[in-house]
């Protein structure tokens, strides 16, 4: 725990058997409970969670990314989550930063926490390879002047999110793809959430998990219509169902108050 929150750690996982065991074994003990949800992999890594004392859920099919994340989420806020960090178990990025991310939202500073690569500079000397950081960079100013949100990367995988977050958003609503990652955080920023970013050293190895070219050309693709559509909602012209928030939608198409006002 910390400050009282419960920590929960959850692992979207899929043929992670060779990577799991190194990020489980940096996970701090102030973690409360680490799930991972198994996405029908082929290889061991259901086998290898078990033998790690994890919580597992497996789905009976693979569904995609997005679905992975919200069986895990799912799962976080039926465990009694009060924060919830997604570690991606491929061991690209460093499982030592778990503490600085949860305590960011444990102690009410920020909803949302997020893990940089691109802070700090050490992207491409952790190996990112050079079309992948070209389109980051690209896509993530774009999405500043779309949003406003004046981010370092809108593609971190790393991320710390509040049990009120989690809650308050429709993220059922969202792609079960990869774009699953941004549409959520452009969901957070529309709802008046408190993002923040830590510095995050990343690493790209043959085992850590990765999109190729044609996959991460439909990413981007689908970054940009969310951006588009985020301003439809914001604009109070057109409010896709993603950005229908059910607790609390926006007066006159305006972003919707923090989900904390006052702290």
């Amino acid at each position: 725990m910390i400050n009282g929150k419960r920590i929960v750690v959850v692992l979207p996982a899929y043929n992670a058997e060779k990577t799991l065991e190194a990020v489980v074994r940096e996970l701090p003990e102030l973690v409360d409970e680490r799930i991972l949800v198994d996405d029908n992999s082929g290889d061991e890594t259901v086998a290898m969670a078990r033998r790690l004392n994890l919580t597992v859920e497996v789905h009976d099919k693979n569904r995609g990314y997005g679905a992975n994340q919200k069986t895990c989420y799912a799962k976080a806020l039926e465990s009694g989550a009060d924060v919830v960090v997604m570690a991606h178990p491929d061991y690209q990025y460093s499982p030592l930063l778990v503490t600085a991310m949860a305590s960011m939202v444990a102690y009410g500073v920020y909803d949302l926490a997020l893990g940089s690569r691109i802070l700090g500079g050490g992207a491409l000397r952790g190996g990112m390879p050079l079309y992948k950081y070209v389109s980051n960079r690209f896509l993530t100013i774009s999405q500043n002047l779309l949003i406003g949100a004046h981010l370092s990367e809108y593609h971190t995988g790393y991320r710390a999110y509040s049990r009120e977050l989690l809650t308050a958003l429709p993220i059922e609503r969202n792609s079960d793809d990869f774009v699953f990652d941004n549409q959520i955080l452009a969901q957070a920023v529309l709802y008046g959430a408190r993002i923040g970013e830590i510095s995050c050293p990343t690493r790209y190895f043959p085992e850590a998990s990765s999109i190729n070219f044609r996959r991460s050309a439909i990413y981007g693709l689908g970054v940009l219509e969310t951006s588009l559509r985020f301003l439809l909602a914001k604009w109070g012209i057109s409010r896709a169902p993603i950005f229908q928030f059910p607790t609390r939608e926006a007066k006159d198409g305006a972003a919707p108050a923090p989900v904390n006002p006052g702290q």
